[in-house]
């Protein structure tokens, strides 16, 4: 609350400022409407980030998310759940759900859990089953005011949001809350949600007539599974699935034909994360921009050559150097997306 009333305070300030302003600057509305707002619209091309970028920043609010957008200079983002969800008032879980992550991760790996960590995993498991009861609870009586109040606090800093993507479009998830997830991102502002690809024909067919119903676009994230074809039958499906491209990992997957793919799903493509992976004979490493194998600066020069509308999203997941942050690694990102558009 602390957070919020100091924002609500510098947003206050602005305005007294503007009003006692010369009076030159007050007959230029426009010019007060994009003052002191971030523009990461570079020549025809709009650079956006995902807020999972800030993941080891300190506070995950979403009034703190905000500020780290701006301090990136970014100005249109694909949002993670929990800062909305968390001003929404959502319940947040009591347990590290990373840890499971992480376990999990493991034993999909085929690496041995101990007996310990077997133990830790089950209890995280049934504590996760009964949070996620909660949640779907909660989800069924959200109120959308409060999304719609953080979508217009983040326009009214000049940032926009485009896609949102919450926990919410699982196979075990009920229709009420793929309908809850549509219409939060619908009062945030967005024009479509993500989620991991599911490898499931039904569920990307039923969020698909989902998103139909509540005119919402759907878009499906890939990792090393990506390839040339790997989203044609969830195409086929509906007009409101899409593509949420990872170019990094479409390149850590070992496949050349990039530039190909964007060219033809370029009107399907909903949004595109942007990273700097390795090949498979490199290493699939995640390095910092300009030091991988993903065409970073083709891709970019491609968009901006052939008009294409959908966003750039930065994702920071390259290791954060020493004495830095996410914020900086961000700015990093813009700042060679701008050289690349230049």
């Amino acid at each position: 609350m602390t957070k919020r009333r100091k924002f609500l305070q510098k947003s206050a300030l602005g305005i007294v400022s503007a009003i006692t302003a010369p009076a030159w600057l007050q007959g230029a509305p426009a010019l007060i409407k994009s003052l002191g707002k971030p523009n990461s619209m570079i020549n025809g091309v709009q650079i956006g980030c995902i807020t999972y970028s800030y993941r080891s920043m300190a506070d995950q609010s979403a009034e703190a998310t905000l500020q780290y957008i701006l301090d990136s200079g970014i100005s249109s983002i694909e949002l993670m759940g929990d800062p909305a969800e968390s001003f929404a008032g959502m319940p947040m879980p009591s347990f590290n759900r990373s840890r499971i992550f992480q376990l999990g991760g493991k034993q999909r790996r085929g690496e041995a859990l101990t007996e310990d960590e077997k133990k830790e995993l089950a209890d995280l498991q049934a504590q996760s089953a009964a949070f996620n009861k909660t949640v779907a609870e909660w989800r069924a009586k959200a109120d959308m005011k409060k999304f719609e109040q953080v979508g217009k606090m983040y326009k009214d800093a000049g940032v926009s949001i485009y896609a949102f993507k919450p926990n919410a479009f699982g196979a075990n998830n009920s229709d009420v809350e793929v309908v809850y997830g549509l219409r939060a991102a619908k009062a945030l502002g967005a024009s479509h949600v993500t989620l991991e690809h599911p490898s499931n024909d039904d569920q990307t067919l039923r969020l698909g007539k989902m998103g139909e119903q509540e005119g919402m676009s759907v878009g499906y994230h890939g990792h090393e599974q990506e390839t040339f074809t790997f989203w044609d039958t969830a195409l086929a499906q509906s007009s409101k699935n899409g593509l949420n491209l990872d170019a990094g990992h479409y390149i850590a997957a070992g496949h050349s034909d990039l530039i190909a793919l964007v060219e033809k799903q370029h009107a399907r493509i909903l949004s595109m994360h942007t990273k700097d992976r390795q090949t498979p004979g490199n290493g699939k490493g995640n390095l910092a921009w300009g030091t991988g194998d993903t065409p970073i600066v083709e891709l970019l020069q491609l968009m901006k050559k052939n008009k294409y509308k959908f966003p750039a999203t930065i994702e920071l997941e390259y290791q954060v150097p020493q004495g830095s942050d996410a914020v900086k690694e961000v700015q990093k990102c813009l700042e060679y997306c701008r050289k690349a558009l230049s």
